[in-house]
């Protein structure tokens, strides 16, 4: 206990010790604290306390004198008198109509001395009466306040009274809270604290303030100090200010030793605290100073953005390096910036830095796959090893390029275009020199990949080597990095991935029918009147129709179904759907179809693709199927706009067969330059069919996307991934309750809405200790209807958020469906696909609203 404690106590014991019973009338309840710390939490009519040397019982009125008297006559009925304590608070001593008068003169009616004569003899043993004096002026003071006075040293420490006004122990937190509000100005008056604030001010930051300066005006004062000084002590040696921001921060004193630590310390406890009142203070001092983006290069900035200007001028900065090509130097800086405050108060902002982390990861992948084909070989193995290797695998740098063009668009200002032409620029470099030296290398092996799976392999070796029930999943486009994002996305489930070559030329036609049992006894291209396709066991399937049916001829057990009815169907239509088949044939086109129409679109089906693909695994799982293989007919090139002109040449022309961006089969005509022409009979075709393919990246003149496009023989369209997964058991999702609280509006009424995610429901959140990582996803007609642009408050990748304890993360959704009638919310485990929340109903869109 505190010093006035035991002092009141020991005041109160020896009255006890030498009359036994003592009645205590508190009129104005000043040591009602006193007996509320005497009882520490116990209840009852007699409690046994300790006062001083005296161990009385104690009893407490509760307003009823007879209560009192019942509660004690037993206890003081006996021959021996009893240690009795009896308090009663809000109660005035009426003498002649005492009911309790027989307790009164048999012990002692005992009147304390006011607390204020008690406080300052406690203090009498450490300070003079001048200084007593002053710290009791006020009389606002409460038994809490004079506590805390109890408790100072004869140097200042122990306790205060501005420690009782803003129940904080630390310089630094009294400051912080002082800083952010003026709500503690009316007490600071009222106790008679200001001196004790302007001394505090001035001992641990050297701030002398006028004695009749105003609180807000000190306020001001103090702020412009802390926040200007932990700017200027964030700066780099040698910084370069302009002549009015240098003048502006000359002006203010500068913190040094303890003064600097302090303010550091202020200042971040006041974002992490008091984040809305420091914005305000912060844009109040920066307006003050004259501070903007032109005050000083983002170069010569520090880690900490004490204003927002700050992380402005940094990421201008940081496009500068990547339009300079100095990719591992834009990384320093953003590596700086994980979590700046104002870049988390600010949805775009966050999509700023994406797009810069993304443009340094293009760069340094770009960077790192050139350095690797400067020291390749002639063999087309080790070129398939090299871009699909676990660790820094060339496929990386399709996938960054990928997703940097997804979220480039949602941005429309403070991008830098220099930085994104550098970055383009770098990635159709590498994938141009990536294209020739592979091309060449297929060339010198007579274009074949020994050791490599070819595409018409993965039927007998992949899929008739699985136990039944099994799910082919044949995808449309499905390029090698999207089948390692799919890998990436099943956690928790048994699962491998392998590459295989893709038949030429890497279109649809060629590359599904090499999928399809007995292609790898006998396969071959041929065209029929005005129709190209492949021969399977000599029957020509140049299109969907013709390949279902060779399939059911050879599987005449099997389910042929689309990966949007795999979604879309209900769980007991599934099941019945699929349930005695021994083979499970999903179809997906969706990447190809959107790839061959708006490039944008494209790409958000791209995003959307694998998180389909991972769901339909799970729900045929649900459905009972335990075995899947997952694989594609080609792969692509897509580039982030149009070739030029430079890249793009005349077809072959004499009698063609069929034409593609990147493939011409026919026979005669002429090789354009920079073309190869390749007999189908060097493919291990039956054919007089010649095929022709870009040496490089470039494209011939005909129909279709400038930008997206495939048939040719680069390690993009060629490479395919195989994937195979292994569901044990049942995999069906069940709500789980009290997993995560979400908070979100009622409709979706704007393109980019919000949704809120902690961990804990239903005022549960404190029994998470441990983080947990979740899947986010908005629903149309059960297929996603908007993608997850940005998320602040946790970390998050792949569509990934990791959640930690007691922290909210804010999630920004884009809808990507302008169909969408609604949206149904549902927050899933990253791992399991477990559903831990589903709104209780759609969200309407209503856009405009």
């Amino acid at each position: 206990m505190h010093p006035l404690h035991e002092h009141i106590g020991r005041l109160i014991g020896e009255q006890v010790r030498e009359r036994k019973i003592v009645v205590i009338y508190d009129e104005k309840r000043q040591l009602t604290s006193f007996f509320d710390e005497l009882v520490e939490g116990r209840t009852g009519d007699l409690i046994d306390v300790t006062v001083g040397a005296a161990r009385p019982k104690l009893h407490v009125c509760d307003g009823s004198f007879l209560k009192t008297r019942f509660a004690v006559e037993e206890l003081v009925a006996g021959p021996i008198a009893p240690e009795l304590l009896i308090y009663l608070p809000g109660m005035r001593h009426e003498p002649k109509m005492s009911l309790l008068a027989e307790l009164e003169k048999a012990g002692k009616l005992y009147a304390p001395q006011p607390l204020k004569l008690m406080t300052r003899h406690v203090l009498k043993q450490r300070f003079h009466e001048t200084a007593i004096d002053d710290m009791l002026r006020s009389d606002a003071l409460t038994y809490a306040d004079y506590a805390r006075l109890a408790q100072i040293d004869a140097n200042g420490g122990g306790g205060s009274l501005l420690k009782s006004v803003f129940r904080e122990t630390d310089t630094a937190s009294i400051l912080t809270v002082w800083l952010a509000s003026d709500e503690q100005d009316t007490e600071i008056e009222a106790k008679g604290a200001t001196g004790e604030l302007r001394g505090l001010l001035e001992a641990k930051l050297g701030i002398a303030s006028p004695a009749e300066a105003p609180s807000r005006r000190l306020r001001a004062i103090v702020g412009r100090f802390v926040l200007a000084n932990e700017f200027r002590s964030d700066l780099a040696p040698g910084a370069c200010l302009t002549p009015d921001a240098a003048q502006a921060l000359g002006e203010i004193p500068t913190a040094a030793g303890d003064q600097e630590h302090l303010v550091r310390e202020i200042a971040k406890r006041l974002r992490e605290r008091h984040a809305e009142n420091y914005v305000k203070m912060a844009e109040q001092v920066a307006g003050d100073l004259g501070f903007s983006e032109e005050s000083v290069s983002g170069a010569h900035l520090g880690a900490v953005d004490t204003f927002a200007f700050e992380e402005r001028a940094v990421s201008v900065e940081c496009f500068e390096r990547i339009a300079k090509g100095q990719f591992a130097a834009a990384r320093a800086i953003i590596k700086t910036r994980q979590r700046s405050f104002w870049i988390e108060r600010n949805v775009e902002r966050v999509q700023v830095w994406q797009i810069c982390q993304r443009m340094i990861e293009v760069g340094e992948a770009a960077e790192a796959t050139v350095s690797t084909i400067a020291r390749g070989n002639g063999n087309p193995r080790k070129w398939v090893e090299r871009y699909t290797a676990d660790q820094d695998g060339w496929f990386t740098l399709d996938h960054a390029q990928r997703k940097l063009e997804t979220i480039l668009h949602l941005v429309d200002d403070h991008i830098d275009e220099r930085a994104k032409a550098k970055v383009r620029a770098v990635y159709d470099d590498a994938v141009q020199r990536m294209n020739v030296g592979f091309a060449n290398a297929l060339e010198s092996t007579d274009w074949t990949v020994p050791e490599v799976l070819h595409q018409t392999r993965i039927w007998p070796e992949i899929v008739a080597s699985r136990p039944t029930p099994v799910a082919v999943f044949a995808v449309d486009a499905m390029r090698y990095e999207m089948g390692r994002e799919l890998l990436a996305r099943m956690k928790g489930v048994e699962g491998t991935i392998r590459p295989a070559i893709a038949a030429l030329p890497s279109i649809t036609p060629i590359g599904m029918a090499a999928l399809l049992p007995g292609a790898s006894a006998s396969f071959s291209i041929a065209n029929r009147g005005a129709k190209f396709g492949a021969t399977v066991e000599g029957v020509f399937l140049p299109d969907l129709t013709a390949r279902q049916r060779y399939l059911k001829t050879h599987r005449p057990d099997l389910v042929d179904i689309t990966l949007d009815e795999v979604i879309q169907l209900g769980a007991k239509r599934l099941k019945g759907k699929v349930e005695g088949a021994s083979l499970v044939f999903v179809r997906s086109t969706e990447i190809d179809a959107a790839g061959e129409g708006n490039s944008l679109y494209a790409r958000r089906v791209m995003e959307n693709v694998v998180e389909d693909l991972a769901r339909a695994i799970r729900r045929l799982g649900d459905a009972g199927v335990e075995q899947f293989v997952v694989t594609a007919d080609h792969g692509f090139l897509h580039f982030a706009e149009d070739l030029p002109e430079s890249m793009r040449c005349d077809a072959p022309g004499g009698q063609t067969a069929d034409l593609h961006r990147r493939c011409w089969i026919g026979r005669g005509g002429t090789t354009p330059p920079g073309s190869i022409r390749i007999p189908g009979a060097r493919l291990g075709y039956a054919t007089d069919l010649d095929v022709v393919v870009p040496r490089g990246a470039a494209v011939f003149r005909s129909g279709g996307d400038l930008a997206y496009h495939h048939g040719g023989a680069s390690l993009q369209e060629l490479v395919i991934p195989v994937l195979t997964f292994r569901l044990t058991g049942s995999a069906e999702v069940k709500l789980e309750k009290n997993v995560v609280t979400v908070s979100h509006e009622d409709a979706v009424t704007n393109r980019i809405f919000v949704v809120k995610i902690s961990l804990g429901g239903g005022g549960t959140a404190n029994m998470f200790e441990e983080q947990r990582a979740v899947r986010p996803i908005a629903l149309f007609e059960n297929k996603p209807g908007a993608v997850v642009m940005a998320v602040v408050g946790a970390d998050a990748e792949g569509g990934r958020v990791l959640l930690k304890p007691k922290t909210e993360a804010t999630v920004a959704f884009r809808l990507t469906n302008e169909d969408a009638e609604n949206l149904q919310i549902q927050v899933l485990d990253a791992d399991s696909d477990a559903v831990l929340y589903s709104s209780s109903k759609p969200l309407p869109v209503r856009l405009g609203v």
